[in-house]
């Protein structure tokens, strides 16, 4: 903005000063002649006086050539008998004119010619001539062409000067403002803009913005507190439905049960950490939990996890994952976040298809660095009357519409992407590329993924709609 300002401030001072010093400079070497022209007129008015009462030509003669002695310009008589006394000059047309009693200038290759005609001269009507060079008609023009140049570069160098300061008082605000909101972007609640600076307009959108950043600290203090009743509602039936699994006689079954109970509480306790981390926390200070994980362990876990229930409901699983001795695969993900997206997938394909529908499991290291999980099974596939099926709370099938929503968001803050597609045998194939962590989360990831927990508890079996999704 300050270079357009100023590119505007030299444009605009341009213009006036074009506009102003060419007829200043045309005028300038108008006056310039005439005043070479008028100096020579003079004199050749002093000599008229001289010619036209000269009662001898030996005296006019000696008249002129003290005169030529002292001239800046050579002067010549041309008298009526023929007789040219000075420097020569030939019988122009323009002379013959002014022989019959009319004074006029020429031009001539040399400059400007002036003829003065004298009338009653005793050998009949004289001409006075000289001849005024180029030179003296431009002289002294260059030079104050020369300043009026300078003057300009100086007014448009002024001009620019001044348009940039003001630009720096508008723009200076503008750019805290913009920083602000950056900050507040990234989650740095604490940004505030001065809304004392600048033009009223910028003041009141820095006002404006420190009242955004004032809301949505609101909100998500708000949001907080929501989560923390949220957490007290649910112990109280998490509570009686632990004590109901304890009274079971099955021990085995209340075991199972006890266990997706720990499951879902420790969920339950993520979910409400999450929802009150500090927003002004950053994900790379030192001593907080790795944002990178292992996903060859996550996955083979959750597969683990999801592969009880596949045996009640007579699935086949095809797996393709690396083998505990193949190292890790690091993702720039939480291990919770990828856990989540893998029960998405897997649930979708246990929620919407048949039992007895086979499907498939694959990861792999993308050579980009990342993984990609592929999860394919043999059912109906998507159905397009439902549109997106990634769009946030859409479901045509009686579901909350959230988990591919979850799995679409957490992809993308990997630095990678969810696509659906059509698998080879007629069904939904889900492709999950996950982007690569940096080094220093690398580092992290490596250091603690043996730490990943294995929950051996199996998943309830979840109700199956209507296939569309």
């Amino acid at each position: 903005m300050r270079r357009r300002l100023a590119l505007l401030a030299a444009a605009i001072t341009s213009l006036v000063l074009v506009a102003f010093l060419v007829p200043l400079a045309l005028l300038v070497r108008t006056v310039a002649a005439d005043r070479a022209l008028d100096a020579a007129i003079s004199q050749l008015q002093s000599l008229t006086s001289a010619v036209a009462t000269a009662t001898s030509t030996d005296a006019l003669r000696l008249t002129v050539e003290q005169v030529n002695a002292t001239a800046e310009h050579p002067v010549t008589v041309l008298l009526g008998d023929g007789t040219v006394l000075g420097a020569p000059v030939a019988r122009t047309p323009a002379v013959e004119l002014a022989a019959r009693g009319r004074s006029l200038s020429v031009d001539v290759p040399a400059g400007q010619q002036i003829l003065v005609s004298v009338q009653g001269a005793p050998t009949g009507p004289a001409v006075i001539a000289t001849v005024v060079p180029k030179s003296d008609l431009r002289r002294g023009v260059t030079t104050i062409w020369l300043i009026l140049l300078g003057l300009g570069i100086m007014l448009v160098a002024v001009g620019v000067v001044v348009a940039d300061r003001l630009a720096v008082s508008m723009v200076g605000p503008i750019t805290e403002a913009a920083r602000v909101s950056h900050r507040l972007a990234r989650g740095d609640l604490e940004a505030r803009a001065r809304a004392a600076a600048g033009p009223p307009e910028i003041r009141d959108v820095a006002t404006a913005l420190n009242h955004l950043a004032s809301r949505i600290r609101e909100l998500l203090r708000a949001e907080r507190e929501t989560a923390a009743d949220l957490s007290h509602r649910l112990r109280t039936p998490l509570t009686a439905l632990r004590l109901n699994a304890e009274s079971l006689r099955d021990p085995q079954e209340a075991e199972r049960i006890g266990s997706d109970l720990d499951a879902l509480e420790r969920a339950v306790d993520q979910a409400i950490r999450d929802a009150r981390r500090s927003e002004s926390a950053s994900a790379d200070t030192p001593g907080s939990a790795p944002r990178t994980c292992d996903a060859a362990a996550v996955v083979r876990d959750r597969v683990e996890f999801w592969s009880a229930l596949a045996d009640d409901t007579d699935r086949t699983v095809e797996l393709d994952l690396p083998g505990l001795h193949d190292g890790p695969i690091c993702v720039a993900l939480p291990a919770a976040d990828l856990a989540a997206v893998a029960d998405a997938v897997l649930g979708n394909v246990f929620a919407h298809t048949p039992d007895g529908t086979p499907f498939a499991v694959e990861l792999s290291a993308r050579p980009s660095g990342g993984a990609r999980l592929v999860v394919r099974d043999a059912g109906p596939g998507l159905s397009s009357s439902s549109g997106d099926p990634t769009t946030r709370g859409a479901s045509g099938a009686g579901s909350t519409g959230l988990g591919l929503d979850i799995v679409r968001r957490a992809a993308n803050a990997s630095g990678g992407t969810l696509r659906l597609s059509e698998a080879p045998a007629g069904g939904a194939e889900i492709t999950i590329d996950l982007g690569p962590p940096r080094r220093h989360d690398a580092d992290m990831t490596a250091a603690t993924a043996s730490l990943w927990p294995l929950r051996p508890a199996r998943p309830a079996r979840p109700a199956r709609p209507a296939r569309p999704r």
